[in-house]
């Protein structure tokens, strides 16, 4: 009798969700399916409003990167007043979108994702979280705690505030960074350079005791995406689009951001709220493509700083071609997160970023702006259509996760798959928690708000193909 497992809500990820895992009649798993489960409509209820508004508005979409939003929402205001914005600014902009990267990528690696990979993945559910983390490793986990204050310090010392600053504005940003804020920002970093090589130790021997999952947690071929330079530098807020395949050769390169639509288009599944970009030349689903820091060090040739370089080169030996492993996403915000240090500190020594020439002024001179920078989670894309007086007839958004649903729908699959053979209606909580692991790879961000941090609802049904309730478990 073919059953369907349905694992609700997946923990330790900012939003919910839900998985269905489907049986056959043998008990081995056919098919999988990621859900996500809330609508909150900012595209349709942003309609009206000044274009003006809109980095103050989207920063409420996500209490996580609400940076994210500020910033490629400035920017597609910038392309409606096709205006230059001043060096200083884009270099202040840069600053607060490193200093976003940092904060991000360490809530997933030290609180998000390590209480599974350092704790193990039989520790007792009560136990396997960020407490727990602390209980074992006080120093560890203390440190990776200030890593995310670091850079959630930088947002502040820059916009006023941790959590939703509403600094950037089309044609710039309001205020310069202050000397004090630039003594505090060098004052910690060698503290933020450190807890970043004990992370990188740390995981090497992960990587040494986790080959099975390397090989297992969402390891396939697909496109990667991401923003580059003209030479291939890794590029985080700038630059053009390139797309390379699963054999590392490049498909498509320099393409213009303001027009995405040509090459990337949005499917819509019944399954989910969450839509399903893909990359259109090839159709959809073969077009299926992957964002975030492992895309990031797939498509740059170089990170354009001495340490990240030399971590690049060790990163691109781990693939045949591409690094294909969805685990390794773990390995690609550490070399994000120390290529984000260097810059920070090159940043440091810029005259610049206390200039006062920090905006551009001018009307309406388009009626569509698109604004694209690279969130932690990946690719973001703000698009903006007007009228004459400024008021949004349109908005189109596209966030990473969505960019990774289809990669994430393949990973869950994978991974049970491999686990779940000849199941019987006793499936155990670490085999299921190995399976919300490959949605913890991709760090996805579905609530657009913070979830709490602690013990969470699972509920795990079987249910036959007549949609008799065969057995529940709950926890929480």
């Amino acid at each position: 009798m073919s059953k369907r497992i349905v694992i609700d809500p997946v923990t330790r990820i900012e939003g919910h969700a839900k998985i269905s895992l489907f049986l056959d009649d043998a008990g081995n798993v056919s098919d999988a399916e990621f859900h996500v489960v809330e609508f909150r409509g900012f595209e349709k209820f942003c309609e009206g409003r000044p274009y003006s508004e809109m980095p103050g508005i989207t920063p409420r979409i996500c209490g996580i990167c609400p940076v994210s939003h500020l910033l490629a929402s400035a920017r597609a205001g910038d392309a409606i007043m096709a205006v230059n914005i001043p060096p200083a600014a884009d270099k202040l902009r840069r600053l607060m979108n490193l200093g976003q990267i940092v904060q991000s990528h360490a809530l997933s690696f030290f609180h998000l994702s390590a209480p599974d990979f350092l704790l193990g993945w039989d520790t007792p559910q009560p136990r396997r979280n960020v407490f727990g983390l602390i209980a074992a490793n006080k120093d560890l986990a203390r440190a990776g705690i200030r890593l995310r204050q670091f850079g959630q310090e930088i947002i502040e010392i820059l916009g006023g505030r941790k959590i939703h600053p509403a600094w950037a504005v089309p044609g710039g940003v309001r205020s310069p960074l202050s000397d004090e804020g630039r003594a505090r920002i060098r004052a910690w970093l060698p503290e933020a350079f450190t807890t970043t090589q004990t992370a990188f130790d740390l995981f090497r021997k992960v990587m040494d005791s986790h080959k099975r999952e390397i090989q297992i947690y969402g390891n396939f071929p697909s496109l990667f995406m991401g923003l580059v330079e003209p030479d291939g530098t890794w590029e985080h807020h700038g630059g053009k689009l390139r797309f390379t395949d699963a054999s590392g050769s490049i498909i498509a390169d320099q393409l213009d951001p303001q027009k995405y639509f040509d090459y990337i288009a949005e499917a819509v599944q019944n399954s989910s709220y969450l839509k399903s970009p893909y990359y259109s030349p090839l159709g959809f689903p073969d077009g299926m493509y992957r964002v975030g820091p492992l895309a990031r060090l797939n498509v740059a040739e170089q990170m354009g700083t001495p340490k990240a370089d030399a971590e690049l080169k060790k990163f691109k030996k781990l693939g045949r071609g591409a690094v294909t492993s969805s685990f390794l996403y773990h390995y690609a915000r550490l070399i994000e997160i120390l290529a984000s240090l260097e810059r920070i500190e090159l940043y440091m020594e810029d005259p610049d970023l206390s200039s006062e020439d920090l905006r551009a002024d001018a009307g309406i001179n388009s009626l569509r702006g698109v604004g694209v920078s690279e969130a932690p989670r990946g690719t973001l894309f703000h698009d903006y259509t007007v009228d004459r007086d400024g008021l949004l007839r349109k908005v189109n958004l596209i966030v990473a996760t969505g960019q990774n649903n289809l990669a994430m729908n393949q990973t869950v699959a994978q991974i049970a798959r491999h686990y779940i053979k000849g199941a019987s209606d006793d499936i155990p909580e670490p085999l299921l928690n190995r399976i919300e692991h490959g949605i913890r790879c991709y760090d996805p961000c579905l609530s657009c708000s913070t979830h709490a941090v602690g013990q969470m609802p699972l509920q795990v049904r079987l249910i036959g193909p007549d949609g008799a309730l065969l057995r529940e478990v709950s926890r929480g």
